[in-house]
């Protein structure tokens, strides 16, 4: 046995060497005095991911690389000279069934490709490249793309490397006489060109792959194949997006005498011998941009301006298309231009420019709105319309910030305006600390301008808006103001503090924070209102809760009344159905105790519920509808909350999720509070969030004197809770490809919405009835350019749609039990998509399109079937009446 371990050990260190020489290979190098000719290929494809669009674009060409030594020092680093010539390039016929179409170079252009590059070349690594700086960026990146494949190592490992597409990780796996190297793509760092959306389930998903194949022998360079893909889609719908291909081959043709080798020691006497300027040079290609030929300026636009002058709809398609168009226009405006279109605009229309310059983002337009706005003079409306402008940014920059900070700063204004700013700059803050730019001294601005509003409020719903700002801001380090105000704050403060706990991400809701919560929910220190106690026990049930934690909520709920009871224990019975839920293992674990899952237990007769369900489940999409109704045990609503919600790729966005309260019920119906807890003060209000951005509360009536009043002299009309224009989608991404050619890849979507909702309430009849309505219209316009020295190509997709949903509650509280009914309906949605492929290639031109649109027809959602038989019973006897 001792010898058959002696003899595996041996072999062991056989293989062991057998793969060591198989990992490396000689050094490589170019021979003095020696011309080596190589043929190059290349060939680029730009296409959609999926859908009935164009097939896309592509790009061959091939020339001949010649490629020389001019010097070799004493540590063996070479001076190579790397020349491109007779290049002759091809683009896409019109017609599948057609030959290729030769592209015509002009003379400048064969001139400059022709000019040749050097570089400082060790063993296949790049040290150094010189070339002319004055060069067209296209040709010099080209140039980059071709001394890209002489980047490469004889032995293998992992390291970081430069060429075209950056400083990137690579990975070389050698054997025999090949090399492949797989490049990292998403490791790669470059000068920062471009932006993306903070929120990232609004943004896109990028998947690159890049793979060469080097042949060497006899240490010299004989072929290398190098292929690298893109596929960039859309987060929240992958069958929209766009797939670029680049492949490149560089093949040895011929070696023939060449120059002779300079007899300088230094890099710095050779070069001067060559023809041309040369400088020091980035290896990694630089950025360009193209020159817009035929975007509307903002000047021609207010030509035009008085002839356009409309109301718009802002659920209208059309609307959302003029909002995206504009802010184009205005990122390229001059601030003059920009305050003259804001001073022109009509009334009607101002709000719809306020939001296109605040969206715009640009120095000149937020310049403009600074000298424009003035919150002491300007009409409420108007003000907030700029605040929620800004809370909504996809990405907003410190200037932003700066300009909301400066008109908030010491100014008198109305409550309201306060309030909505300070829920906006919550908003602000937290976006900005998303995109690591929380050590600005604007934010620490910010965030000390919410703290001392906090201190310092007198007024308990200014307590409550400061909180609700720290909730939009989601601050770790504020997460000990927030327990302190919900464990010792009155109901309104204390609920307005888990609210905003509510909104931290699952990471922050420390072992701290869970104990505040047991506290609270199981009374340890005083008496809490039972919709805070509820609020706690979410908290600990939707984070990963202990199984104890879990275990001691449903054995408390006998304490807690029937229709409290009922609503938390449905709560628990919905997680268990949720696949995304993620304490549905623990509880589905718990479930299986017999002293908790009992009927004793989940068999209360209360009114009060909570549902969730799906609306929609596609495979990178899920979008949720969620309800809870808790009741008073006099039958009265406490409180409705209605939720639509996404999820996607492990990210949860709370679309819109609307709040309705009413307090201090109990004293109206003649019930009498549990001693020691809290009467609050007669009120109805309503809160509301969008997009994750908690907006200002709207108080319906407060004490039963303004109850009165408004139930006697209420117009019917509804409540608007948000009406505008939003960018939603903000990306520019810009894709240097390793064969030095480069893609750019835009992404606007905007939002248009106006969302109301309305409260009657019927004291005689003993009815209540609630409506929110939901219109609304989305444009997503993605864009793809192609960009090389005689080609351009752009692929651009349209998509449209508007959508209009409504969500009744009818209540009638005058038998007993409580008759309820719940009607969530969706109007038909019509939609559209066109497909643009546009090209140019030297004095040619030509744009292809295709589209479809279609309807999706109306539905309405069923959500259980006991509210189906109530809505039964209702609605027929209101048809009756």
């Amino acid at each position: 046995m001792e010898w058959q371990a002696l003899g595996g050990y041996i072999c062991l260190l056989c293989c062991s060497f057998l793969s060591t020489s198989r990992g490396s290979l000689q050094a490589l190098s170019f021979q003095p005095g020696t011309l080596y000719q190589y043929h190059y290929a290349l060939s680029v494809q730009q296409g959609p991911v999926a859908g009935p669009s164009p097939s896309g674009g592509w790009l061959q060409a091939q020339a001949v690389v010649r490629v020389s030594q001019l010097r070799r020092d004493l540590s063996g680093d070479e001076l190579l000279q790397v020349q491109i010539q007779d290049l002759k390039a091809q683009q896409e016929p019109k017609d599948v069934e057609d030959p290729p179409v030769d592209i015509a170079l002009s003379q400048k252009v064969q001139a400059e490709l022709q000019q040749p590059v050097f570089i400082s070349w060790s063993s296949g690594k790049i040290k150094a490249l010189y070339g002319d700086e004055a060069e067209s960026t296209l040709i010099a990146n080209l140039k980059r793309g071709v001394v890209s494949l002489l980047q490469l190592q004889p032995h293998a490992g992992t390291i970081v490397e430069e060429d075209a597409s950056g400083s990137c990780q690579v990975t070389y796996t050698v054997s025999n006489h090949s090399i492949i190297k797989t490049k990292d793509l998403l490791s790669c760092t470059k000068p920062k060109m471009g932006y993306a959306s903070v929120n990232k389930m609004f943004g896109i998903q990028w998947q690159p792959s890049s793979r060469s194949l080097y042949v060497v022998k006899d240490s010299l360079l004989q072929s290398v194949l190098a292929e690298e893909s893109h596929v960039l889609s859309l987060v929240l719908r992958s069958t929209t997006g766009v797939q670029v291909s680049s492949r490149q081959e560089l093949k040895l043709v011929s070696s023939t005498p060449g120059p002779a080798v300079a007899d300088e020691q230094s890099l710095e006497n050779a070069l001067p011998g060559t023809e041309g300027q040369h400088q020091p040079l980035a290896i990694a290609s630089a950025p360009f941009r193209r020159a817009c030929t035929h975007c509307p300026s903002l000047r021609a636009y207010l030509k035009t301006f008085d002839s356009q002058r409309a109301r718009m709809d802002v659920s209208k398609a059309a609307t959302t298309w003029q909002f995206q168009r504009l802010i184009q226009m205005l990122r390229r405006a001059k601030k003059r231009d920009v305050l003259q279109l804001l001073k022109r605009a009509p009334e009607e229309m101002l709000p719809f420019v306020v939001e296109a310059a605040v969206a715009a983002q640009s120095v000149s337009a937020l310049a403009a709105l600074s000298g424009f706005l003035d919150f002491s003079k300007e009409p409420r409306s108007l003000l907030e319309t700029f605040l929620y402008a800004t809370a909504f940014s996809p990405r907003p920059s410190k200037e932003l910030l700066r300009l909301v900070l400066d008109k908030l700063d010491g100014k008198r204004m109305a409550p309201e305006v306060r309030d909505t700013g300070m829920v906006a700059l919550g908003s602000l803050l937290g976006k900005l600390c998303q995109q690591q730019l929380c050590g600005l001294q604007e934010v620490e601005h910010g965030v000390e301008t919410i703290l001392t509003g906090l201190r310092s409020a007198e007024k308990e719903h200014e307590v409550v808006t400061h909180l609700l700002a720290l909730g939009n801001a989601q601050l770790p380090s504020t997460i000990p103001t927030l327990l302190e105000h919900a464990e010792k704050g009155p109901t309104a403060v204390a609920a307005a503090a888990i609210s905003a706990l509510r909104q931290f991400p699952a990471q922050y809701i420390s072992s701290q924070v869970k104990r505040v919560m047991r506290r609270i929910f199981h009374e340890k220190w005083k008496s809490y209102e039972k919709t805070c106690r509820l609020a706690a026990a979410e908290i600990l049930l939707d984070n990963t809760p202990l199984p104890m934690d879990v275990i001691n909520i449903l054995l408390a709920t006998h304490q807690l009344g029937m229709e409290a009871a009922t609503f938390l224990l449905l709560k628990v019975q919905n997680s268990l159905h949720a696949n995304h839920h993620p304490a549905r293992k623990i509880m589905s674990n718990i479930m299986r105790d017999s002293r908790i899952n009992n009927y004793n237990h989940f068999s209360k007769a209360g009114v009060s519920s909570s549902f969730s369900g799906p609306l929609t489940a596609t495979k990178e999409l899920l979008s949720t509808f969620g309800l809870d109704l808790l009741f008073l045990e006099g039958g009265f609503l406490r409180k409705s909350v209605s939720d639509f919600s996404l999820l996607s790729h492990d990210w949860h966005l709370r679309a819109a999720q609307v709040t309705i309260e009413a307090q201090g019920m109990e004293s109206m119906l003649g019930e009498n509070t549990l001693e020691g807890e809290e009467g609050p003060e007669l009120m109805a209000g309503m809160s509301a969030i969008f997009f994750d951005v908690q907006l200002r509360p709207i108080v319906f009536f407060q004490g039963y004197t303004d109850l009165m009043a408004k139930v006697l002299l209420s117009s019917g009309e509804p409540t608007n809770v948000v009406k505008g224009n939003l960018l939603l989608m903000d990306h520019h991404q810009v894709i240097p490809l390793q064969s030095g050619l480069q893609a750019v890849v835009k992404l606007q979507g905007g939002l248009g919405l106006d969302i109301s909702a309305n409260v009657d309430v019927n004291i005689w009849e003993q009815e209540l009835k609630t409506n929110v309505n939901t219109r609304g219209s989305l444009a997503i316009d993605l864009q793809a350019e192609l960009d090389a020295p005689f080609l351009q190509t752009t692929l651009r997709s349209q998509t449209e749609a508007e959508i209009s949903i409504h969500f009744d509650t009818m209540l009638r509280f005058s038998s007993s039990p409580v008759l309820m009914c719940l009607q969530l309906r969706e109007e038909q949605v019509p939609y559209r998509e066109i497909f643009t492929i546009s090209t140019s290639a030297g004095n040619q031109s030509s744009t292809t399109r295709k589209g479809r649109q279609g309807t999706m027809p109306a539905r309405e959602f069923a959500l259980h079937q006991a509210n189906s038989k109530m809505c039964h019973l209702l609605l027929t006897a209101e048809e009756r009446a």
